[in-house]
């Protein structure tokens, strides 16, 4: 079955294909009204159940409108919906939920949800996110770097401030796609060690600096996230406010990289607080380009899973 569940469980030939087809679907709608279908609709007649466990704007936006561009249908379904795991196994709401739609994308908080769905379900399964990875905005992320800089292999990208699960899914990516990571952050948010030995495994260069201005020295490509999430407590908030403060995206820090580097951040952004509004707004940002770019990068992946 073709699940799309990691960039480290998908063969590199495949995640290239998928860039090479983000990159060619983008450039075939230039010009087109959002709203219009593309040519070829190859999820025409078909259901893809979107399931959010955790809310999001870009995920859901991006995921319904491809499905719709691409033909097809979407049934959106929420956690407190869904119930996943309380009342009905969750092995039990896949084996159902195979009999109604043609795929499931599903935004979630524990992996074990994601990959018990994919082992029991008998259509594909997409990773929209977890609490460990991002897959589908790292996609959307090469994209974006190779339409503005061409090839990312052997470009430095630096990771500036909590190794989060986007910052685990650019780890799986800089093996397969043969770029090199720097990670600069306090040490109480480093990124999973076995997300970095895997990297490394792979041939990719990851180093671990503490300090922000030389981690950016010579970079490509520098990117962020936000500091807190939703769920966190007002305490939490301001211990990782603190921790973090030193490694904010700023001028004097993009300064540092090289003169034609670019900034990246997922969104939402908490501006002025993990990046400036000087660098967010500014000629090296391409946020919104990047924010684009899930909508491409994910047909390109509802393309794979369909094998079309």
């Amino acid at each position: 079955m073709p699940h799309f569940l990691d960039i480290h469980t998908t063969a590199p030939s495949d995640l290239r294909a998928m860039i090479d087809t983000a990159h060619a679907m983008k450039t075939a709608r230039k010009g087109r009204p959002m709203a219009a279908p593309d040519d070829d609709q190859p999820l025409k007649n078909r259901m893809v159940a979107l399931i959010f466990e955790k809310p999001s704007t870009r995920t859901r936006v991006s995921f319904d409108v491809g499905v719709r561009q691409l033909g097809g249908q979407t049934m959106v379904l929420s956690g407190s919906e869904m119930q996943l795991g309380h009342g009905e196994t969750i092995a039990d709401t896949a084996r159902v939920l195979s009999r109604y739609v043609d795929m499931i994308m599903i935004r979630t908080f524990e992996e074990s949800v994601l990959h018990e769905l994919a082992q029991y379900a008998s259509v594909p399964v997409i990773n929209g996110l977890t609490n460990r990875t991002h897959p589908c905005q790292i996609m959307a992320d090469i994209q974006t770097y190779e339409e503005h800089r061409g090839p990312i292999a052997g470009r430095k990208v630096v990771w500036s401030g909590d190794g989060n699960n986007v910052c685990a899914s650019f780890l799986h990516a800089a093996g397969t796609f043969g770029f090199d990571l720097v990670f600069t952050g306090p040490e109480a948010l480093d990124p999973d060690p076995e997300f970095v030995a895997l990297a490394r495994s792979q041939g990719a260069q990851v180093d671990i600096i503490r300090d922000p201005v030389r981690a950016v020295d010579g970079a490509d490509l520098v990117v962020t996230d936000t500091w807190v999430s939703m769920h966190d407590s007002q305490s939490n908030r301001e211990r990782r406010h603190n921790l973090l403060r030193p490694y904010q995206v700023n001028d004097a820090l993009m300064a540092h990289a090289k003169p034609d580097a670019l900034f990246m951040h997922c969104l939402p952004a908490h501006r002025e607080e993990e990046v400036t509004n000087a660098v967010m707004d500014g000629p090296q940002s391409v946020v919104f380009d990047e924010a684009e770019n899930r909508l491409h990068a994910q047909k390109a992946v509802l393309r794979y899973c369909l094998g079309a």
